[in-house]
């Protein structure tokens, strides 16, 4: 009996297919984010607020007490802890956000921010946290380069691998040949 090679790669590439779709699509997402991570911040959501204080201050006249008071004043809760960066502007630390405030002009800025809902998800899975997920990840990269490697193979004819899929091929791997040799080299 003739070994069935076509058939077994067709179904190598069909299964590994549907078994790393989810995948695919987590870590296609989350790359273009990661790609434009100077664009914009894809794990958090970040929400801004200028505020100015009615008077100013010194550093000797801040107390935790006065902390809470300014906090209060803008409706923001969850205090933590404060500190001076330097003798003219307090930090202070909230759940989820930050407060800085330049005492000597009374402005400040408060810094809340929240996951993500779904992008952030997904990118913590790119970033492989713990051991067992980059196994698992590894084993999704190998068997990529398998969905890649047969999927070549899947057509016969005037469209597969020998005439037009070679030209294709040729192509998808021109592209990052020319970027390698403009930008790296």
């Amino acid at each position: 009996m003739k070994f069935k090679w076509r058939k077994w790669n067709r179904i190598i590439h069909r299964d590994l297919g549907y078994i790393f779709f989810a995948m695919t699509v987590i870590y296609a997402m989350s790359g273009i984010a990661i790609n434009h991570v100077d664009d914009w911040n894809a794990n958090y959501i970040v929400n801004t607020k200028q505020v100015q204080l009615e008077k100013s201050y010194k550093k000797e006249d801040i107390t935790k007490k006065l902390v809470l008071d300014i906090l209060k004043d803008y409706d923001v809760d969850g205090y933590k802890k404060h500190y001076f960066p330097n003798d003219n502007v307090l930090k202070v630390f909230i759940k989820n956000g930050v407060v800085r405030i330049d005492l000597r002009s009374g402005r400040g800025l408060i810094e809340k921010t929240r996951r993500r809902p779904i992008l952030g998800p997904m990118n913590y899975l790119h970033y492989n946290p713990v051991i067992y997920w980059t196994i698992f990840s590894d084993a999704f990269a190998v068997a990529l380069i398998l969905i890649a490697v047969s999927g070549l193979f899947i057509l016969k004819g005037k469209k597969g691998i020998t005439r037009r899929g070679a030209w294709l091929t040729g192509i998808g791997i021109i592209i990052p040949i020319i970027y390698l040799l403009i930008y790296f080299y």
